[in-house]
This record gives C-alpha cells, sequence and structure tokens, in this order.
C-alpha cells in the first residue's frame, strides 16, 4: 500500500473542518455586517446572494460531515481491505475484501496508530491484520500461532505449541480457482488450534520453512498464513509488535477475482475463522 489512506482522511477531515469554521466564524459575519451597513437598501434576491457562501466553503461544509463519519468509523470500528496474495488459503483467497474489526484489540489513534484504550489482546487462532515490522506501510494478514511467552516448533511440517502437537486431520486435495488455481493439488487439513478448527495448506512437495523451540516475547505475537508453504509469515521475519496490530479480520464482504470469473456471490457475508 503506497497511500496512506488514513492520512489522507485525516487531512480532509480536518482541511474542510477549518474552512467551514472559517466561514462561520469570520466570513459570514462579515458578509452579514455589509448587510447591515447604514443606508444599504438591498433587495430579498441580491441579500440572499451575499449571503451565500463560496463555493469552496459550500463544498467544505457539504463534506465536511462526510469525511468525518468515514474517519470515525475507519478508526475505531471497522475498516476494510482486499486480500492481495494466497497465503492465507483456504480461509482467504486473493479477491477477498474483508471486515476487519478495529477495536477488539484496542482503541488506536489514526495515523499515529498509538493505543489510547486498551480493551483486548489477539488469541491464538485469530486472523490478524497489522502493519509488516519490516515496511510498517505494508499492511499483512495471518493468523495468530503464538501469544507472549508460548514456545514455538514447526518442524516436518507439524506445529508445536508448548510441546505440545497441534493435531491437524486430511480431509482432501484442494482444487484452486482463478488466481488460487496454483495450488491444485494441495492437501486440505483440519487444524485443531484450540479454541479456533480451521482448515490449511500442506504442499507436500515444498519445503517448509522450519522453527525450532521459539520463545515469544512479551508484547509480540507469532503468526503463520493457512497456505503454510506459502506464506512468508513469523517464520522469517520475526514477531509482530503490539504496535503494530490493525485489528481482526471476521467477515467477508464481497469477492471479485477477474481470473475466477469475476464475482462470488457464496462468499460474500462469510465468517472468518
Amino acid at each position: 500500500m503506497v497511500m496512506d489512506f488514513s492520512a489522507l482522511l485525516v487531512l480532509l477531515t480536518t482541511v474542510s473542518g477549518l474552512i467551514w469554521l472559517f466561514d462561520h466564524f469570520i466570513l459570514l459575519p462579515r458578509r452579514r455586517d455589509r448587510l447591515a451597513a447604514p443606508g444599504s437598501d438591498i433587495d430579498e434576491e441580491l441579500k440572499e446572494e451575499i449571503l451565500k457562501p463560496p463555493v469552496l466553503v459550500d463544498y467544505a461544509r457539504s463534506f465536511f460531515p462526510i469525511f468525518l463519519v468515514v474517519l470515525l468509523l475507519r478508526s475505531f470500528l471497522v475498516e476494510p481491505f482486499r486480500i492481495p496474495s494466497n497465503s492465507m488459503m483456504p480461509t482467504l483467497l486473493t479477491g477477498d475484501f474483508i471486515l476487519v474489526n478495529k477495536y477488539d484489540y484496542g482503541i488506536r489513534l489514526p495515523v499515529i496508530n498509538k493505543k489510547i484504550i486498551d480493551i483486548g489482546k489477539p488469541k491464538r487462532g485469530d486472523v490478524m491484520v497489522f502493519r509488516w515490522p519490516e515496511d510498517d506501510k505494508t499492511p499483512f494478514i495471518k493468523r495468530v500461532i503464538g501469544v507472549p511467552g508460548d514456545r514455538i516448533t514447526y518442524t516436518d511440517k507439524v506445529l508445536k505449541i508448548n510441546g505440545k502437537v497441534i493435531k491437524t486431520e486430511r480431509i482432501g486435495v484442494y482444487q484452486g480457482v482463478g488466481s488460487g488455481s496454483g495450488m491444485t493439488g494441495a492437501e486440505i487439513l483440519t487444524e485443531y488450534l484450540d479454541p479456533v478448527v480451521h482448515n490449511i495448506l500442506i504442499s507436500p512437495d515444498r519445503q517448509s520453512k522450519e522453527v525450532r523451540d521459539f520463545v515469544v516475547p512479551e508484547g509480540e505475537y507469532f503468526v503463520m498464513g493457512d497456505n503454510r508453504d506459502n506464506s512468508l509469515d513469523s517464520r522469517f521475519w520475526g514477531t509482530v509488535p503490539d504496535e503494530n496490530i490493525i485489528g481482526r479480520a471476521f467477515r467477508i464482504w464481497m469477492y471479485w477475482d477477474s481470473k475466477a470469473n469475476g464475482m462470488d456471490w457464496s462468499r460474500i457475508g462469510r465468517k472468518i475463522q
């Protein structure tokens, strides 16, 4: 993501609000004083023309409430994102448009991302959106595997948390579509990541990045993609600090993939788990 939309939204809200206030407290009184000047004899039509705000002020007054509502909703309640890669297959597909809960993990100020109200923390199994620690302007989405203090081991495509093997159950062979057709032939497994039960993909012919006895630091989280052999995640670049967290993905609101005949109505409204 090149453009910081949050910063742009804050700028538009601030500028439109200031223009509106400047007109209301300075320019409008001047227009009224002009009408009240001694000897001014102005008909109703001209009076309306004088009191009419400039075009720029009219636009600012119209758009300020819209910018403000969008800013508040997007910053503190729900933010939309689009899935750009296959790393979370089969849970999320390239072309899924998702909604992210912005308050489950605490209320943060837009742009500076400073937490001002601590409501909750990510839990094991959550699908979390965050700013990639190696480039904090790029949003990533992965599943939380380890919380602070957890000991993570991933060898021979087997996940262990605190010495316990996480149970998986093979349920079949994956048939990919559209942008995900390259994953056709991968194995689908159900993973019992207590308390979340979800599906993952394993590619038997691909080598996995292994992790041995890694202890998750305080205030940080170990994340992995559900497409285990096709995901750039904590196995490669480390953990996600709390200050990089954006929110919890909870719902698919649209799907569009030009390589899969466009819209798939069956995915709309699906809960992310």
